[in-house]
């Protein structure tokens, strides 16, 4: 069953340029190297420029655990730190199947 994922990042002011320059560098390399990841994309709110959700998409839970394990997302994710004006709000989801 695959595994849908949707974190709420919360950007400081002023940091959204540079967030998004080190966030679209995961998303290149997520879509490059991670075979289960079915998608990964990064959208910024309408009404919150300071909101982004990223919408993700895994095969199966292992393909889930090996992202958040892999070198690239562990640097990224620490580089992108400084930019947070709140932890990640991330939400976990079973694909309904018809």
């Amino acid at each position: 069953m695959a595994v849908g994922v949707i974190a709420k990042l919360t950007v400081q002011p002023g940091k959204n340029q540079e967030f998004e320059s080190l966030f679209n560098k995961l998303v290149k390399a997520v879509n490059e190297n991670e075979s289960g990841c079915d998608f990964y994309t990064l959208h910024q709110s309408r009404t919150d420029p300071q909101i982004y959700m990223v919408l993700e998409q895994y095969d199966s839970e292992e393909s889930l655990a090996l992202h958040g394990k892999t070198d690239y997302f562990r640097s990224i994710g620490a580089e992108l730190a400084p930019c947070m004006a709140a932890a990640p709000d991330i939400e976990y989801l079973d694909t309904v199947e018809a």
